[in-house]
């Protein structure tokens, strides 16, 4: 049996197309019945990475509740968004999932608490590490932390799923890159370009789902309020046409249908926006989308509902007290295994290592764990329990 020659049904010209592919850093031979994006994906999928991300917060810390978001939930319902809409503009659904699913593959424990203490860890103990970004050690996890193979380190991906995982990246890492792999990852930041569509696609996927459910998890938590969601426009909006075709509704199936109603009003408004950027533009080929403006867009009053949103989340939920109050300790539990770690490297470095281990080796250990693998270790080594 041989690969199918022939393009995704419905592929745009300007989409990425697997035959076209700019490879692996690694060559392998074609897979038998499955596209190289295909074969990405279920590469991610298998990993072990992808697997810790069902006990990785999102917002809330994994013990928190059983039906708050993780970040493996999160990446699903960004792989579903992305899926959906680009079945609709005719990119490649495989590709915009493999990337939606790996995109936050090196979160650590604890979310953005975790990430921010990890990154100041890093930078105290040597100012030239460079810290630590989750996009980059996103790519870090599929490029050669992940051991499944026998023939090389990591998941081999191809490039263009590689790209989409590193959405952000600062010119001093871009260069780091460059200089090991020439004309490769990091190119597009140090030429101005940009991504795929998929790519670009993803990106926007993961603002609307994150947005989307942190407001559902905000009043699950009982964090937020239904009577708060008042004050933002693009959420009220949903809400009375929902009150309007369902009088005397209320509760979370009022929570549920305003979201619902949401997330299809920014799906439509992407879906408009990018058919007008792209028709504008007129990409023939990937290469063209290269070269041209971001063409997967919100329109211009989204965009400026969407930030509304944001705001709001960040003002009442991600620094209400409580939160801060839980990211706090989160900080902490990193903070103090870095330093237990980085004192008594038996603790954690295998005896048949070889060599002594590097602090970036032990941002890697940390950044693996899980919520509660952290929880366990700092209690194992501190003999205190900071969260009940």
């Amino acid at each position: 049996m041989v690969a199918d020659a022939s393009p995704p049904p419905g592929l745009k010209p300007y989409a990425c197309d697997p035959r076209r592919s700019r490879g692996r850093r690694l060559a392998e031979p074609a897979a038998p019945t499955r596209s190289e994006y295909q074969r990405d994906r279920d590469r991610i999928v298998h990993s072990t990475a992808f697997r810790r991300l069902v006990y990785k917060t999102q917002v809330f810390l994994n013990h928190e509740g059983d039906l708050f978001r993780t970040r493996l939930t999160h990446s699903l319902e960004v792989a579903q968004l992305g899926r959906s809409i680009a079945r609709s503009l005719g990119l490649n659904e495989d590709l915009v999932e493999a990337i939606a699913l790996a995109h936050d593959l090196g979160h650590t424990p604890f979310g953005h608490a975790g990430q921010d203490a990890l990154d100041d860890c890093l930078r105290a103990a040597d100012p030239a590490s460079g810290g630590f970004e989750h996009n980059l050690q996103s790519l870090r996890v599929v490029d050669s932390l992940e051991e499944r193979y026998p023939a090389f380190d990591g998941l081999n991906l191809t490039l263009e799923t590689r790209e989409g995982i590193l959405k952000h990246c600062s010119r001093e890492a871009a260069q780091q890159l460059e200089a090991r792999e020439p004309g490769g990852v990091a190119h597009r930041f140090l030429s101005r370009q940009r991504p795929s569509l998929e790519a670009q696609l993803c990106n926007l996927a993961d603002e609307i789902a994150y947005n989307a459910h942190d407001v559902d998890d905000g009043v699950r938590s009982g964090l937020l309020s239904l009577a708060q969601l008042d004050e933002v426009p693009l959420f009220a909006r949903y809400k009375s046409e929902a009150l309007a075709e369902h009088p005397g509704l209320k509760g979370r199936r009022l929570l549920f249908e305003s979201i619902r109603r949401m997330l299809s009003a920014q799906v439509y408004d992407v879906l408009d926006a990018s058919q007008a950027a792209i028709g504008a533009h007129r990409p023939t080929s990937e290469d063209e989308v290269r070269a041209a403006p971001p063409l997967i867009c919100f329109n211009p009053q989204m965009v400026a509902d969407s930030a509304g949103l944001k705001r709001f989340l960040r003002h009442n939920l991600y620094r209400h007290p409580q939160v801060v109050a839980t990211t706090d300790r989160a900080k902490q539990v990193v903070q103090e295994l870095f330093d237990i770690y980085r004192q008594r490297p038996a603790e954690w470095v295998p005896d048949d290592a070889g060599a002594p281990a590097t602090l970036r080796q032990l941002a890697d250990y940390i950044a693996g764990m899980t919520d509660r693998y952290a929880l366990r270790e700092h209690q194992r080594l501190t003999g205190r329990r900071l969260f009940d």
